[in-house]
């Protein structure tokens, strides 16, 4: 019998949406070839910058992320008996619930704090005190804080890894993982050494934001993937990088340029990263509020945008039912990256590897 009382809007549908950027990783795993020992050196890091990383490891991360999110079915419990200590001192929605998404779809347990006003540090305790404390609780930290130096000074008395979720302007490593393993879902041909070759725009500031900040750092590994990195900007010159930031990332081979201009460089670029967000103090910062994107921009017809989201005005809505919107997959893949993290990270990587 059907209920009057249920109209046609209170109902939903549990089929998948045919959703533009949801394209199947099976692609991108064809193209890695399986080397566990590449992933053994994240069994005794933690993950504080993106910096640390090495170009194969990251590739077999994005195959077991691929793994993961190819056939998420198969894997329900290789973090059975584990404890997270999820501990995000900063407002978060996308990236805390991703991770705790990511530990409880392995088959893990939690343990989350979400407000510091709650812990010893509101009475003064020290953060390498509340280290000690956390390695006799859980078996790893994903801590987020506006306190550039807390992951480091957390990390002096940690015998369990911890990951850096955010920390003030400084970095945040996972989205800038989660960020280039959409990239390569979308274009795993990048990785066939064939000359192909992508011009990426990022509408942002990398002094003053850290997904920016990590996601260059990234790409420094694989520079031979880009053939221009365009930096969109409306700060003043000398604020746009930190001392030494963008010679570093040119010293490894990443082709740098700068514009101040959004619409007359959009035709030309197959990626389109937007930002706008800074986290600074306790609060954050808008930067580049001038430049937007809707339906109307003068975007190639293939390109796609990215953005770690929250969005604001800068990425309008009307964009969300076009090919170009990638931005919901990126968010989607992030669960999939850090279930591939959080395992290595937690000695549990063999039980996940095939078995040749």
């Amino acid at each position: 019998m059907v209920n009057p009382m249920v109209d046609d809007s209170m109902k939903f549908s549990r089929i998948k949406p045919d959703v533009f950027g949801d394209a199947h990783p099976k692609a991108l795993l064809k193209r890695i070839q399986e080397d566990g020992d590449k992933l053994q050196v994240l069994s005794n890091q933690h993950i504080v910058s993106a910096e640390q990383f090495e170009a194969d490891t990251i590739l077999q991360l994005f195959r077991l992320a691929s793994k993961f999110e190819s056939n998420p079915q198969r894997y329900s419990n290789p973090l059975k008996g584990k404890i997270l200590i999820s501990a995000f001192y900063e407002p978060s929605t996308r990236t805390r619930l991703s991770f705790e998404s990511a530990w409880h779809r392995l088959g893990g347990d939690i343990m989350s704090i979400t407000d510091r006003a709650t812990t010893g540090i509101a009475k003064g305790e020290s953060l390498a005190d509340v280290g000690e404390m956390f390695n006799n609780y859980g078996d790893c930290v994903v801590l987020r804080e506006s306190n550039e130096d807390s992951v480091t000074e957390m990390t002096s008395t940690l015998r369990i890894p911890i990951i850096n979720a955010g920390n003030g302007t400084r970095e945040h490593p996972t989205q800038a993982m989660a960020d280039l393993y959409t990239i390569f879902k979308w274009k795993p041909e990048l990785l066939e050494n064939n000359g192909t070759k992508i011009k990426i725009g990022v509408i942002g500031v990398p002094s003053f934001m850290r997904t920016v900040r990590s996601l260059l750092k990234l790409f420094a590994l694989f520079p031979d993937i880009f053939a221009e990195v365009v930096l969109i900007h409306d700060s003043d010159e000398d604020e746009i990088f930190t001392p030494g930031q963008r010679e570093k990332l040119e010293a490894k081979g990443l082709n740098l340029t700068v514009s101040r201009t959004l619409d007359d460089i959009l035709p030309t670029l197959d990626v389109v990263y937007i930002n706008a967000i800074a986290w600074v103090g306790d609060s954050y910062e808008e930067h580049g509020t001038k430049f937007k994107l809707d339906k109307d921009s003068p975007l190639k017809k293939d390109a796609i945008i990215l953005h770690p989201l929250a969005r604001g005005d800068e990425l309008s809505t009307d964009l969300d039912e076009t090919p170009h919107n990638w931005y919901f997959s990126q968010a989607r893949g992030a669960v999939f990256l850090r279930m591939a993290l959080l395992t290595c990270m937690v000695e549990r990587t063999e039980r996940v590897l095939d078995v040749v």
